[in-house]
């Protein structure tokens, strides 16, 4: 979708990307999914889309272990091998550093998820129809 296009609300919803990266309504793109951080909202305050179809599992959580495990592993024997500064700097550095990105990263990719959730109707799988 191109940039007016982007915030206008479809049957399908707005741009994934657009939702999850602002942490939208996937249906509307102006109400926010969070509260309080990371906890969800019950539903849509402009909307009124119901929450309840969310259901991002563990997915969120495995692709931020991997992708900071690389980042933090990588910039700390970067810092290690070019400066060898004392392991104090380590502790604070990657102590504040970590908790920072995994609780950007994991908002960032529990939004992404929800809002590909919404935009191909994904749901758990059944063998026959209720």
């Amino acid at each position: 979708m191109a940039g007016g296009e982007a915030t206008k609300g479809t049957e399908r919803g707005v741009n994934p990307l657009f939702a999850g990266t602002l942490a939208r309504c996937p249906r509307c793109g102006r109400g926010g999914l969070f509260r309080n951080g990371l906890m969800l909202r019950s539903a849509c305050e402009s909307c009124g889309l119901d929450y309840k179809f969310i259901d991002t599992g563990d997915g969120p959580a495995v692709f931020a272990i991997l992708i900071l495990g690389f980042v933090v592993l990588g910039g700390a024997l970067f810092v290690e091998f070019r400066y060898e500064p004392p392991v104090w700097v380590h502790v604070v550095l990657w102590g504040i550093l970590t908790p920072l990105l995994a609780f950007i990263l994991l908002r960032f990719l529990k939004a992404i998820l929800i809002a590909l959730q919404w935009h191909h109707k994904a749901e758990e799988g059944r063998l026959a129809k209720d």
